[in-house]
């Protein structure tokens, strides 16, 4: 059963992902993009295979890059500078954006545990 569900205010509108619904999409080969805003740093400690690293702090560099019809997860550490990242993207006009519920430290309790948790 898909754990899928909106967030809705006046950021924007966007919808949340759980890490088990993710893993379940992306070992299907659905056509999504995940992106991951933590640092480098934090890259460095952890990820997930296949993200793709758009720091938050380059945001106003990439931001305009993305494809407001694509279907694109964001993810951070915890799930709270991804949630920003979907809420600005939402005003723009974006509509098929996920937050990963829980950010990397959910996928690595839930999903893979050899994913360091810090």
């Amino acid at each position: 059963m898909p754990t899928i569900f909106s967030r809705t205010g006046e950021a924007g509108e966007y919808q949340t992902i759980s890490p088990e619904e993710l893993k379940e999409r992306m070992e299907r080969g659905d056509a999504l993009e995940v992106i991951d805003v933590r640092e480098e740093e934090e890259y460095e400690i952890a990820r997930v295979e296949g993200a793709r690293l758009l720091p938050l702090s380059r945001f106003p560099e990439w931001a305009g890059t993305l494809d407001p019809e694509a279907e694109i997860v964001f993810m951070c550490h915890h799930g709270i500078r991804s949630a920003r990242v979907c809420s600005h993207l939402a005003r723009e006009g974006f509509r098929k954006l996920y937050n990963l519920a829980g950010g990397i430290d959910a996928w690595s309790w839930e999903v893979d545990r050899s994913v360091p948790r810090y």
